[in-house]
């Protein structure tokens, strides 16, 4: 359906736009209270390390409801009356990082149809669902409830429509909390016709396609490959199309990352903030169509965003494990993504918060040698779990496996006598102590000798602080295999883009931005 194909559209422009806010109101903070603002998701950090949700909305209404003329959704390709005023589903969800004082960012792309579980404070609690269908299910039962009861006749319809939206957004929100694992400290939320009128502002719009993007009867996409310059409606164009797409949706994230990544280039480099504000004509398109999250001051934030570029923001989308069609979920047959929510709780954590780096070995003194290492051949490691990431023991066996050791027992610490304590343990047997004092290494402890270990083994037993493989073991692993990964070993690295059974690879490898490239961009399918 055409209203299907709109959503991914409208959240591009939020991440720039925040910044752009951010500009704004150094120059006019008596404004700033003007800009639209939610209740849901208060309080969280001004500055330094947050995550930010940034939300798109498929409907073709204003924020009260009442539907866009016709006039402006034949302008935007958005179809006909007969398709009704489109859902109010999530179908943009990226998930941002900030971090080292705004000077680097990572954010991550939920592909709309990934099958989860839903929550927050509305009748669909706990049901098996789309994650972009959390949002829209929540605001639906809301405007129920306040007609059932009787509330809804003594509220204006932006009173009405403001309450529902907002049951909505705290269920997207804390549906993607329960996912990820991780607290989002602020959101920016944004709807088709918002974005359609922020391209106006920023454009043309600069994309660079590895091949021609041709989707004339949905998304009206007719754009040759290279470098081209894009009208707001082209640009529209551009981040709907799934159509003709090898990967369909999954393919369609990396067009909106990599139109975030133009949009952070053309504020830093066109002087873009100054223009607006001679008019101010970005506060008056604020305060009709974007909403933010309460007790977010976008002063304090624009303070250490201003030296983050395109070279410093790297995109991925979550991994899925596969995709099935016409699969019967809540009472109609859907295309869903099956995916591992432990994997993808690992991935975003181990990329978000990644474990300090291995501690160095001392360099030997003057006039001695180093102690000679024996041949890793000659050890067999055995791992056991103590934390809470399931299948780490595997993973961490594997990338031992892979950099030349001998696989031992793999299990759960529960059947060692050895107390699990939070960091991570290594012991050995006679004859295996260099050999144990580089794998402590990797994750950052000392190796203890054992007599209940027999002479040529290291035993590693896995703390709940370690949740992921250390990233100095993963790339021993990858060089002793000539490059490659083994196994299902897994870099915590933001551009590693490593797969496993829980992660069969189409979601792609991560968007990032080359140096000096043209515009600050990537070129995409």
């Amino acid at each position: 359906m055409i209203a299907g194909k709109i959503g991914y559209a409208v959240s591009c422009v939020l991440a720039a736009t925040a910044l752009l806010a951010s500009g704004y109101a150094f120059n006019v903070q008596h404004q700033l209270g003007e800009v639209s603002s939610s209740h849901v998701a208060a309080g969280g950090p001004q500055v330094g390390d947050m995550n930010i949700l940034l939300m798109g909305l498929e409907s073709r209404t204003y924020w009260n409801g009442q539907p866009l003329p016709r006039t402006l959704t034949d302008i935007m390709h958005a179809g006909s009356a007969t398709f009704g005023v489109g859902g109010n589903t999530t179908n943009t969800l990226i998930l941002i990082h900030i971090y080292d004082n705004g000077k680097k960012a990572v954010g991550f792309s939920i592909p709309r149809d990934d099958a989860v579980t839903w929550y927050g404070t509305h009748g669909y609690g706990g049901t098996e669902g789309k994650v972009d269908e959390a949002y829209g299910n929540a605001m639906s039962w809301q405007l129920q409830q306040l007609q059932n009861s009787g509330q809804a006749a003594k509220m204006s319809r932006n009173q009405l429509y403001f309450q529902a939206n907002e049951a909505g957004r705290a269920a997207a929100v804390e549906t993607v909390e329960h996912l990820t694992g991780v607290h989002i400290d602020h959101f920016a939320e944004l709807n088709l016709w918002g974005f359609y009128e922020l391209a106006k502002i920023f454009g043309p719009v600069e994309v660079c396609l590895k091949k021609p993007a041709v989707d004339p009867s949905f998304s009206g996409a007719n754009i040759p490959a290279g470098y081209h310059a894009l009208s707001a409606a082209q640009a529209l164009a551009f981040v709907r199309q799934r159509e003709n797409l090898t990967n369909g949706d999954l393919d369609r994230t990396h067009r909106q990352q990599a139109v975030l990544d133009y949009m952070i280039y053309k504020v830093k480099h066109q002087n873009l903030i100054a223009d607006l504000v001679e008019g101010n004509t970005l506060l008056n398109d604020l305060k009709t169509f974007m909403i933010t999250s309460g007790g977010w001051n976008i002063v304090e934030f624009a303070g250490e965003m201003q030296n983050l570029t395109g070279n410093n923001l790297k995109f991925q989308t979550l991994p899925i494990v596969t995709t099935q069609n016409n699969v019967m979920l809540n009472g109609r047959k859907q295309d869903i993504n099956i995916i591992d929510p432990a994997r993808i709780k690992q991935v975003v954590h181990d990329t978000f918060y990644p474990a300090p780096a291995p501690k160095k070995a001392a360099s030997p003194k003057a006039g001695k040698s180093a102690a000679h290492i024996p041949p890793a051949s000659t050890v067999t490691t055995d791992v056991y779990n103590g934390g809470t990431v399931n299948g780490l023991a595997t993973r961490v066996a594997d990338a031992l496996v892979a950099a030349g050791y001998i696989r031992g027992t793999v299990g759960n610490a529960t059947s060692q006598a050895e107390p699990v304590r939070s960091s991570t343990q290594v012991f050995y047997g006679a004859g295996a102590s260099a050999n144990a004092a580089k794998i402590a290494g990797y994750f950052g402890v000392t190796a203890v000798a054992s007599k209940a270990l027999p002479a040529g083994h290291v035993e590693v037993l896995l703390g709940p602080a370690t949740t992921a493989v250390p990233a100095g073991l993963a790339s021993a692993a990858s060089t002793t295999a000539g490059g490659s990964s083994q196994g299902t070993s897994v870099s915590p690295s933001a551009t590693a883009s490593a797969t496993s059974s829980a992660d069969n690879g189409q979601a792609g490898a991560p968007v990032t931005v080359k140096p000096n490239a043209p515009f600050g961009i990537p070129c995409v399918d």
